[in-house]
């Protein structure tokens, strides 16, 4: 039997718990799920929201908010989670979508798809900040979240790994701009690629960084008007 590889001195001791969803689960909500984002500052790609119902009868060891962990660690424990999980799910936003809608109606978009698709009616649901994106009021918003919520710090796994996965396959579609490392936010070698070549199709046309840009490549687009009556 493989044997576990031991966690690194810098994660010991900073493991997230159960301990908001234990006390709603003791007020009556049953389906309590997780959720967190990431892409949204990333300059292509999707906007990926992951949500995860956590499992109240088994444990799960070395899970951390995805930003704390490598790349090979967090691919080591998303089949864990995933495995793990009573149910989980994956939202994206396009970066087309991005460009359309504005980045907050995107990420509220990104939230639904995955609670559609997680298969159960979640009764609450945490977030990780200050800003609720999933509204109809069963959200509840935790600062530090993704780092003391388990739920959320799954949800961020699993949207991390995900996304990650999407972007190193775009690397081969679209070579040159370091999305297989990068995974499309700033970094020289894709500030240097869009000079030389211009945006892809797979950029967020609308934002800033294509004013500086050279005549090549996709053109710019227009900033999102706002949609605040989408969800509503």
């Amino acid at each position: 039997m493989a044997r576990r590889r031991r966690m690194r001195a810098a994660l010991r001791g900073k493991a997230p718990g159960l301990a908001v969803e234990k006390s709603l689960w003791a007020e009556g909500y049953e389906a309590v799920v997780g959720m967190d984002e990431v892409g949204r500052g990333a300059w292509a790609g999707p906007l990926t929201v992951g949500a995860v119902l956590p499992n109240k009868n088994r444990r799960i060891m070395g899970v951390r908010d995805s930003k704390m962990l490598t790349e090979p660690e967090r691919e080591a424990l998303y089949n864990r989670v995933t495995t793990w999980a009573e149910a989980w799910a994956v939202g994206h936003a396009t970066n087309d979508e991005c460009d359309e809608l504005g980045m907050s109606v995107a990420q509220r978009l990104a939230a639904h798809r995955a609670l559609e698709c997680l298969g159960v009616a979640a009764d609450r649901v945490l977030l990780d900040g200050r800003w609720d994106f999933v509204g109809g009021g069963i959200a509840q918003t935790i600062v530090g979240g993704d780092a003391t919520s388990l739920s959320i710090a799954a949800a961020s796994v699993v949207a991390k790994v995900t996304r990650d996965r999407l972007m190193r396959e775009a690397d081969g579609v679209f070579p040159g701009y370091g999305f297989a490392d990068g995974k499309g936010y700033p970094s020289p070698v894709h500030r240097s690629m869009l000079m030389e070549r211009g945006a892809t199709s797979f950029h967020r046309r609308s934002w800033s960084f294509m004013d500086d840009l050279p005549d090549i490549g996709e053109p710019r687009r227009r900033p999102a008007d706002s949609h605040p009556k989408l969800f509503e």
